[in-house]
């Protein structure tokens, strides 16, 4: 099963994101907007950083899971390649933890993510696998 595909929309990027199940899914989103911004096979899960998020409803924990990764960009240049997510849908919360390391020269530069949006944003259940769509801002 693929994890994740991009799309084109206008001046964006749209991206696709699977999984079995919906904490995979939130891991392969995260992923997948690293990967718009270098290759992540190269980052080292070398730093940890945890992420503690209330949220109204599932799109808006994914919007803020997103957004909460991009700062540690903004704020201190990490890039990550390995995610865990654990959420408690009763109460609308998402702790997660991202792996990764500064970003390095020798890493492969492609697409600065500026933002999240909620353009598209949507979660569903298709069959037996979790699709996520959503666009980021670049």
């Amino acid at each position: 099963m693929k994890k994740f595909e991009f799309f084109d929309n206008t001046a964006d990027v749209g991206i696709k994101a699977y999984g079995r199940t919906l904490e995979e899914a939130f891991e392969n989103s995260a992923l997948a907007v690293f990967e718009v911004m270098t290759n992540t096979s190269q980052v080292k899960p070398i730093e940890e950083r945890e992420v503690e998020i209330d949220g109204i409803d599932l799109e808006n924990l994914l919007y803020k899971w997103i957004e909460s990764l991009l700062i540690f960009y903004d704020s201190e240049l990490l890039v990550f390649s390995k995610f865990k997510v654990d959420i408690d849908q009763v109460n609308m919360k998402l702790h997660g933890i991202a792996w990764g390391e500064k970003f390095r020269d020798q890493f492969e530069r492609r697409t600065l993510v500026k933002a999240m949006t909620y353009s598209l944003l949507s979660i569903n259940k298709i069959n037996d696998q979790y699709v996520i769509t959503f666009v980021v801002d670049i």
